[in-house]
């Protein structure tokens, strides 16, 4: 394999292979120790699709971890969280002075899922979309508090399957997705100076893009351009607003869109339709109607509100 293709592993059973691991206790589900993982030495720089969610739990990995244009180093523990189809590669470092790594990979294949309630509503745990310098830093307390439900669930698989075992198992997965969730949120809060810069930075972004009247040529911006400008997945970026502001992304958009369009209709002489096309609109007829569903007032009935 060069280092330019891409592998996908379609099974927990090709993962253990390709890691070196003994064949898994059971075919869609496994808890690994990540100090047992061996990658091959003949690759220096791995990418990969996996068919199956992968929530890791790891601490001092020698290597860095990209998803997308995004980098991380594991010199710390922290829980990072994969959703079938994501790509990811692994850049090997060797030194004498590299660390054994450690800790866990839950692994998860959606066929486990089918029929349950965790099948949809996995989907709405947003962190499975995060990048990896997105990921949840864990407190020892935290910490303590993943493994003990990791293992919960190896032992679960490990004993006598009945048909009690999945309903358990299921309840284990989706109490640890909400301690990660309740993480984020404690993280989120945690880190006030820094998200409170990253609203400052979008809040220049968007001051910038909707001066330089550009909306003409390039419509309005996309949640997508705003997170590529700040370094951060679409969703991180969502959350961690709603965490400051109780707006998401596409909100504080819209939210600098109306205050535009308020200036322009204070305070020049433009018509309605010529402000619509201004700020991006094709039909005056959208902007009005999106004007009135944010403010409560037709552009005309703000307008005449300053006469």
């Amino acid at each position: 394999m060069t280092n330019k293709e891409i592998h996908r592993i379609n099974s927990i059973h090709e993962f253990h292979k390709l890691r070196g691991l003994p064949k898994p206790e059971h075919p869609l589900i496994s808890l690994v120790d990540y100090g047992n993982i061996r990658h091959s030495p003949q690759n220096n720089r791995l990418s990969w699709i996996q068919n199956f969610y992968t929530i890791g739990l790891k601490r001092d990995v020698c290597g860095k971890f990209r998803y997308g244009q995004q980098e991380y180093d594991f010199d710390e523990g922290l829980m990072s969280f994969i959703a079938p189809g994501q790509v990811y590669s692994i850049e090997l470092l060797h030194s004498e002075e590299t660390r054994q790594p450690s800790g866990w990979l839950l692994l998860v294949h959606p066929d486990f899922l089918w029929n349950t309630s965790l099948a949809k509503a996995i989907k709405r745990y947003e962190f499975f979309g995060y990048a990896v310098n997105e990921s949840l830093f864990l407190s020892e307390k935290e910490e303590a508090v993943i493994i003990g439900i990791m293992q919960n669930i190896q032992h679960e698989y490990h004993s006598n399957i009945d048909k009690f075992s999945q309903g358990i198992i299921i309840s284990q997965i989706e109490t640890l997705l909400n301690y990660a969730e309740r993480f984020y949120s404690r993280q989120f809060i945690t880190r006030k100076i820094a998200n409170h810069k990253t609203l400052d930075r979008l809040e220049e972004l968007l001051a910038d893009y909707f001066n330089n009247d550009n909306l003409v040529e390039n419509g309005l911006p996309t949640v997508q351009y705003v997170s590529d400008k700040l370094n951060m997945s679409p969703n991180y970026l969502s959350n961690l607003l709603k965490s400051l502001t109780g707006q998401s992304t596409q909100q504080h958009i819209h939210s600098k869109l109306i205050e535009k369009a308020k200036e322009k209709l204070s305070t020049t002489e433009l018509s309605v339709s010529e402000i619509a096309y201004e700020l991006g609109f094709e039909h005056p007829q959208s902007f009005s109607k999106f004007f009135k569903n944010k403010t409560m007032l037709s552009p005309l009935e703000f307008r005449q509100s300053f006469n």
